[in-house]
């Protein structure tokens, strides 16, 4: 069966960024979504549509396929005292923060005194992706599935 919109496709997969490892399917438990509905970044959904269970490949997407250029209206300089967190604030930590289009998380970059630089893009935004991938397998989704617009069972959301 070959990987369309409506299918559940389950994936082992590793993810580099400049030859790092920054994320990969854990043996024997592979990533399963729902083919067509914006579950997994565009550009990866994109090269997968057609393929079988079975398949192997290897691609890099650009920031554009994947989470974005990076948007510098994101970082920002905040006052330490918009923090309400009692936990001592740390270069690298995520919190959720709302931006002009909504909620987001966020991540310190810089602490200069009570000035906090925060940056509301995808820790991924302006890097190019590659991902070896193997089509674990295909499937029909469910009903259920399809109503959800996400997998049930191993995989997928509960």
């Amino acid at each position: 069966m070959q990987i369309a919109d409506n299918k559940v496709v389950m994936l082992n997969y590793t993810l580099t960024v400049d030859g790092e490892v920054v994320d990969k399917s854990e043996a024997g438990d592979p990533l399963a979504y729902l083919h067509g509905d914006g579950n997994i970044i565009s550009g990866l959904e994109n090269a997968l549509t057609g393929k079988s269970e079975g398949d192997n490949f290897t691609i890099t997407l650009e920031p554009s396929e994947a989470y974005g250029d990076i948007d510098e209206a994101l970082v920002m300089k905040v006052d330490r005292s918009q923090f309400s967190s009692e936990d001592p604030i740390e270069v690298g930590m995520q919190f959720e923060a709302q931006f002009p289009d909504g909620s987001e998380v966020a991540t310190v970059q810089a602490i200069d005194g009570d000035d906090i630089t925060v940056d509301g893009n995808h820790p991924l935004a302006g890097k190019s992706l590659t991902f070896e991938v193997e089509v674990a397998g295909v499937r029909a989704a469910t009903e259920e599935e399809l109503v959800h617009q996400h997998v049930h069972g191993p995989g997928g959301a509960h």
